[in-house]
């Protein structure tokens, strides 16, 4: 387990050989304006965000893209909107001629309803992608053998759900999370569900190497505080990981021994 030291300052997330200060991902999606939106990141901390590609024009004047420039942090295109692996590479294409990145996040959704990742087309996808030399960070279904066929196709990370994308339900299923977490050799990055700051602590004692995150911040009522919380929740949640919880007990057992106690 890596060093760190108590502030979490040391300790950086890797993926790809690239280095991050911040394990908070945060999401653009949701966001009242962009006043508020460049308020909220910058109280994350975030140095890498994501912005859906289908839905922004990156030629525009205003945009989000503007933003990150303004701030410094680096853009992370997505697939967002994508129903079919042939979608989803294209939209990865077009990305990457228009922002000069091979960086994608891969979405590919099997409805509107639930928004869930289709795992059959979003592998398909994620072959074509790393064939065609991208970097791929999949969002996928919180299924430790997809995750590990993810990583099996060459992805550089993989991105559990921890419950679907704005239901801010938390981490519906830890058991599996935990599952993926023991068989990775890539990045782990909780993605989706959470909806507050102790969701995604718990993600990070959990053992994901980082959060992805995007309505929990931008649809609350405060986004720039909540950014705030989110950022010391993900670096607390890490210390907390690293330093090694206590196991659960079923009983009750004394913080100081009963040897010594006098009695009368």
């Amino acid at each position: 387990m890596a060093a760190t030291d108590t502030t979490g300052g040391t300790d950086p997330l890797v993926i790809a050989g690239e280095t991050f200060g911040s394990r908070l991902i945060m999401g653009t999606g949701g966001a009242p304006s962009m006043r508020v939106l460049e308020e909220a990141l910058t109280a994350s901390g975030t140095e890498l965000t994501t912005v859906a590609m289908r839905r922004v024009d990156p030629k525009a004047r205003g945009s989000v893209l503007d933003v990150l420039r303004r701030c410094g942090i680096r853009v992370l295109p997505n697939t967002a909107g994508c129903f079919t692996a042939g979608e989803a590479v294209l939209t990865a294409k077009l990305a990457r001629e228009a922002l000069g990145t091979d960086w994608v996040k891969l979405e590919v959704i099997a409805d509107e309803h639930t928004l869930l990742p289709d795992p059959v087309e979003l592998l398909d996808a994620a072959e074509q992608l790393v064939d065609a030399g991208f970097t791929v960070l999949p969002y996928t279904n919180d299924d430790p053998v997809l995750a590990r066929r993810l990583e099996q196709v060459g992805c550089a990370a993989v991105m559990p759900l921890g419950s679907p994308i704005g239901s801010g339900l938390g981490i519906r299923n830890p058991h599996n999370i935990e599952l993926i977490v023991e068989q990775a050799n890539v990045p782990v990055i909780l993605d989706a569900g959470v909806g507050t700051a102790s969701d995604a602590a718990l993600a990070m004692e959990l053992g994901c190497d980082a959060v992805l995150l995007a309505t929990a911040v931008t649809r609350a009522q405060s986004p720039a505080v909540m950014a705030a919380a989110m950022r010391h929740a993900v670096q607390a949640g890490r210390l907390a990981r690293l330093a090694g919880r206590i196991p659960k007990r079923r009983y009750a057992q004394a913080s100081s021994p009963w040897e010594g106690i006098g009695t009368s």
